[in-house]
């Protein structure tokens, strides 16, 4: 077997372990209804990540705020390092680590959602943000791999991808995040 044929039979493998997991698809599930009650609550989902994360974040927001599979009106849904003269002035100011936490104390509310994307779910600035969420009872869903790391701890959803592989697991989130927008789409605008 080639290195082509390697990756993508690896790749593979993680999303079967996923697939053949019930709690797995069930915490999916639990996390997009969550989501779904924020929104219909007048709620925002938030998403943060770092590198290839921050992209997944900054995708799967678009795919809220914007459409996913059909024409709707957007949701309420932004990814938090966006505004890049913010990330600059507080990382300077404060510390990278506050990027996400100051973010979050400024424009989240109760009944908020923050979605973490981390591969090691260790990422210090998420880890920030999620203490400031647990004292504004925002709610927290975590996409990670295997171990779950610190954000483990501070989550009230945990999707823990079954690989240590960064690229298995960046795979395995942007799938998930996929499956969540979709079950989001449909649920806050059912077809007829």
């Amino acid at each position: 077997m080639n290195r082509i044929e390697e990756s993508i039979a690896q790749s593979i493998e993680v999303k079967n372990q996923i697939l053949k997991d019930e709690s797995f698809q069930k915490r999916i599930a639990e996390a997009a209804s969550l989501m779904v009650q924020c929104l219909k609550n007048g709620g925002k989902v938030h998403f943060c990540g770092n590198g290839g994360s921050a992209a997944d974040a900054q995708h799967l927001a678009a795919e809220l705020s914007g459409r996913f599979y059909y024409d709707r009106p957007p949701l309420n849904a932004e990814a938090l390092h966006c505004n890049t003269s913010y990330v600059t002035a507080v990382g300077n100011d404060y510390g990278y680590e506050q990027i996400y936490a100051r973010m979050i104390q400024g424009t989240a509310k109760l009944g908020d959602v923050l979605v973490g994307i981390s591969t090691s779910g260790n990422s210090l600035n998420v880890v920030k943000a999620y203490e400031v969420c647990q004292k504004m009872d925002v709610k927290i869903v975590s996409l990670t791999g295997e171990s779950g790391g610190k954000m483990k701890d501070f989550s009230d959803i945990l999707l823990n991808v079954p690989s240590t592989d960064t690229p298995r697991i960046q795979e395995s989130h942007i799938m998930i995040g996929h499956i969540l927008c979709e079950l989001v789409e449909s649920q806050m605008f059912p077809k007829e």
